[in-house]
């Protein structure tokens, strides 16, 4: 597949009217009552979060000094990338019929438990969700340490460029540093001079988070082991939160700048849903079904599944296509892609979904 035909032409037809139907889905969706809370689930949850906690810092203590303890570092990355997509949730206000109480809740485990501040990670997820995958609009495909377009892989110079031809090969690795880098952007994102939402409330957060955390794990084990410890644990944090998020957009049709497309292809064509039983589900903490977060994002992760069959059944009926794929299948897609993208690959002739379903 070229990279080139993934991205969307400048000059597309706009859909017929009768095409834009998200207005009919959501009825649909409502109908079914869909959009309901599940208090019993969230709830749960947090209670299983709590115990879990408790659990593995009664283990630290009772350990002792073992390296066995990175045992337990790996369950603790765990727990907290869990509490991440919980606080992901809260920030979509799926949690809560209150707005408030959604909102300080996503604030409490974003900044208090996971390290991640509430307000960047609302500002840089709000414009994902808005324009996914879209050229200079999606945060999420801003070139960075990875290049997600033909466009970024040919800026990059000297050994940026080489790193780059070979992005594919060194994106699961660089996973295991995504949970120091949403801890460093976090930080960042506090200390500047621009105005901050709750600024005191979310640094005093982190300050506790972090300067507590260590403390804790400094004081109970071996300067060497203590480091070990906390690598293992935000190692593990990042490449489940980044594991959970990259297969979803990535290798999915990119729309350039000018491009506008109705809200139900802009959200069905550009992600992929990920097929998988209870453990691929727990994994991905609900992101496993991406194409109905993007088209209902207030909806309660348990109510997803039975929407699935809802969006499936729309998409269908008007030739929309609808992407789903196993976790190993969408990482074989999403590898192929990156090396692809880091080539420049220019010598095959793909026909992109989205420009096919727009015409």
């Amino acid at each position: 597949m070229a990279v080139d035909a993934l991205v969307l032409p400048a000059s597309l037809p706009r859909p017929a009217a009768h095409l834009n139907g998200f207005s009919d889905l959501l009825r649909q969706v409502k109908d079914a009552g869909l959009m309901r809370r599940r208090y019993g689930y969230y709830w749960s949850r947090f209670a299983g979060a709590a115990v879990a906690l408790g659990s593995v810092f009664t283990g630290v203590v009772l350990l002792g000094d073992s390296w066995l303890q990175l045992v337990l570092a790996a369950v603790l990355g765990l727990i907290l990338a869990q509490l991440g997509f919980l606080g992901h949730e809260a920030s979509h206000r799926q949690i809560f019929r209150s707005a408030s109480w959604n909102d300080w809740s996503g604030r409490v485990l974003s900044a208090f438990f996971a390290g991640i501040s509430h307000g960047w990670w609302m500002n840089k997820h709000s414009r994902h969700h808005g324009n996914p995958n879209k050229l200079d609009a999606d945060p999420d495909i801003r070139s960075g340490a990875v290049a997600f377009s033909d466009e970024a892989s040919h800026a990059r110079r000297g050994v940026g460029r080489w790193l780059v031809q070979r992005q594919g090969w060194f994106f699961l690795p660089l996973l295991t540093l995504e949970g120091l880098s949403l801890h460093v952007s976090s930080v960042r994102h506090l200390l500047s001079r621009r105005p901050v939402r709750h600024r005191g409330v979310e640094l005093t957060f982190l300050t506790v988070r972090f300067v507590g955390y260590l403390a804790v794990i400094f004081w109970l084990l071996p300067p060497g082991l203590a480091f070990a410890f906390v690598g293992v644990q935000v190692g593990v944090f990042g490449f489940l939160l980044g594991g959970a998020f990259a297969p979803n957009h990535i290798g999915m049709s990119l729309v350039p700048r000018e491009v506008k497309i109705d809200f139900l292809r802009r959200q069905v064509l550009t992600s992929r849903n990920i097929t998988g039983g209870p453990v691929v589900r727990f994994l991905m903490g609900g992101l496993d079904l991406q194409v109905e977060h993007h088209l209902f994002p207030g909806m309660a992760r348990p109510n997803l599944r039975q929407a699935r069959e809802l969006v499936r059944r729309y998409c269908d009926e008007h030739r929309i296509t609808y992407t789903e794929t196993t976790l190993l299948e969408s990482y074989g897609q999403v590898l192929r892609y990156l090396n692809e993208v880091g080539l420049g690959a220019r010598n095959k002739t793909f026909v992109c979904p989205m420009v096919a379903q727009l015409r």
